[in-house]
Formats: C-alpha cells, structure tokens, sequence
C-alpha cells in the first residue's frame, strides 16, 4: 500500500504529531510525506517528500496573525494549481492533519482521505466553543481541508472519533522537576515586546522561547531563546510553570507533566479560543489579553493557580489501527469545486461520516 502522510505547517504540533505517526504508517506499506506551509521550527525526524505553499497564515508581533504578510504570501491560483497538478493518483490512501492541497486532490481523484488532526474533533457539535461561535470560523473546520472520515484528538474523548491527545516519546521520557523558571511560548508575539511584562516580577526568571529571535540572549531577568526542541523540552521538563499560546500539543504536553500553566489564545484565532474553553473547564487559567494589567495578572497566577496533572495514555497504535480501519471501508468522494463552473455553486463537500 502507498500512503501519503499530509502535515499542515502552519505550527509545531503537527510536525511533532506526524513525527509520532509516520514510523507506524511505515509498518503498513511506503508512506511519502507532505508538509504544506513554513511556519514550523521543529523537525518531524521524517524525510519529507514534498514540500508545497499551501494556505495558512503568518504569525504577528503582538498576539495575532499578520494580515500583510499572510496575504502577500497567498495565491489561490497556485493553490488551485497544486490541487490540479499533485500526483495524488501515485497513492492508495492520503492520512490529511489539516492540509488542503491534498484533501481537495483526493476529493477530485476519489482517492481514500482520512483526516487524522486536531481540527478534526471541531467537526463535533459536542467539542467546547465560545458561548459566540463564529460560522465562518466554524465552516473552515468543515471546508479548509474536507474529508469523508477521520479521528480526531483532544483534550477528552468529546465524541466517539475523539482521542485523547498523543504525547510524544520525547515527552514521555522527561523526567519532570521544579528549578523555579517559567517556561513562555507564545509565538504570535514578539520577545522585545513581552520583556516589559516579566521585568516587572524580577523575582522569577522567565524563559522565553520565540519564533522571533535568531541568536539566544538575556535581559534580566528574562531569558530568551529561539524556537528548539531541545532547549524548549529541557526547560518545560524543569519549569515551575508554563505560560503558552491556546494551541493543542504545547498546553497537551503541560497537562501530561503536571505543570502550572496559563493559556493566552490569539487574537481572531477561533480555534485557539475553543481550546482554551477546553481548558478553562479543566482548571487551566486563561487570559484572553496582554495589556497594562498583566504583571498584575501573572502575580495572581504564580499565588494561587495550581498545577494539573492528566495522565493521558500512549494511544498512538490504537489510533494508526483506527484511520486504516475507516479506510478499509472508505467510499468514493463526491464532486469537488474543481467542477465545471456551470454546476460548481451547487457543491458542497460532505459532513463528516462516522463510524
């Protein structure tokens, strides 16, 4: 069997979700790899195969995405290109986190597409949202990367195609500890900017971990780092607490080592905001901003939030066994917006069908 492994690239998680799952696939048959986008700072440890522009955004300065830059880098003809021109017939099935190019080629070419992501859960009513969805947010769930079947992970198994996050072996392996820093990553925003913010508590030192920074170096009590594996595991593993963006694999691997964390979602980002409702009901304190008040804030977390500790099991098997099983009994997709114009505004891909 040939299998095409699609990564998302906007973000770290899904390179380290794929770094977990490829060895397994490979287990099953010749897995070529795909990563769409260049917002990733850590490796997957898999070769990649292809690498494509996709459609994603770029992180900001002070907490939100760039727009300029997000849409200067944006060419929805080269992605409608890329769909067209993407060899997607080379393979028997596509395992998709989130990635469209190829989840909207498999749905041209009526190749088997199995979405194995995070986002996935989200195409469950009963995975937490904000009290206010947002329907256009919600329809990219739906329509970003469409795919007949897929497993989806969260912080808790929401629905029955629901996981529990997998944690990966570096993770596993850390031995965690108190040295009293805290560990910050939070990669919409700039390290020159959050210095001000934890020079005001000189009484604990801050590392910062940035997408920002190229060379490391120290201001204080603040000392900050670019984005590495390494470094990064090393300081989570002995950190007081974390304080990280509302992403999915950062707060996942904070709850499996038991550490005080703090989440700050992005701004306008509507997934974030639905993990960090997630979060919020597990304990997990939450603040949606960083403004004036903010050391204000952090004091107030660093005296009275607690730590929280889940165990979450190594599920990895179970879920390669899952995504090969649905797509045993995956059937042909229908229609795709690469239709002729005259029948396309009639098209919709399907809801997800589970099993």
């Amino acid at each position: 069997m040939k299998i095409l492994y699609a990564v998302q690239g906007t973000g770290n998680g899904h390179a380290c979700r794929a770094g977990e799952f490829i060895p397994l696939f490979r287990k099953q048959g010749r897995v070529d790899v795909l990563l769409s986008g260049n917002c990733v700072d850590v490796k997957m440890g898999q070769p990649v195969d292809y690498h494509l522009d996709g459609i994603s955004y770029t992180f900001g300065k002070t907490g939100g995405i760039d727009i300029p830059k997000t849409l200067l880098k944006l060419s929805l003809r080269r992605f409608f290109q890329d769909v067209r021109d993407f060899p997607i017939q080379r393979y028997d099935l596509v395992i998709n986190d989130f990635e469209p190019v190829t989840a909207w080629a498999a749905r041209r070419a009526g190749i088997p597409c199995v979405g194995l992501s995070h986002q996935a859960a989200f195409l469950s009513d009963k995975t937490p949202r904000p009290a206010l969805r947002n329907p256009a947010a919600e329809a990219v769930f739906n329509y970003y990367a469409p795919v007949e079947k897929a497993v989806g992970v969260h912080f808790h198994t929401y629905d029955t195609f629901i996981h529990t996050p997998l944690i990966r072996s570096a993770v596993r392996n850390l031995d965690p500890a108190d040295e009293g820093h805290i560990t910050v990553y939070l990669p919409a925003y700039d390290d020159r900017w959050l210095l001000g913010f934890f020079h005001a508590i000189p009484g604990i030192r801050w590392q910062i971990f940035s997408k920002s920074c190229r060379a490391g170096y120290s201001a204080g009590n603040v000392d900050v780092m670019p984005v590495s594996g390494t470094d990064y595991l090393h300081s989570l593993e002995t950190c007081h607490g974390c304080i990280l963006g509302a992403g999915f694999e950062a707060p996942a691997e904070g709850l499996y080592l038991g550490k005080k964390m703090m989440v700050i979602p992005m701004k306008n980002q509507y997934e974030q905001k639905c993990n960090a409702v997630a979060l919020k009901q597990l304990g997990i304190t939450v603040e949606n901003t960083i403004g004036r008040d903010f050391p204000v804030r952090l004091r107030n977390w660093l005296e009275h939030s607690e730590p929280r500790k889940i165990n979450f099991p190594d599920n990895k098997t179970e879920i390669v066994e899952r995504v090969l099983e649905l797509a045993e009994t995956s059937s042909e997709t229908g229609p795709s917006i690469f239709a002729e114009p005259a029948s396309r505004a009639h098209l919709k891909p399907d809801r997800l069908k589970t099993i």
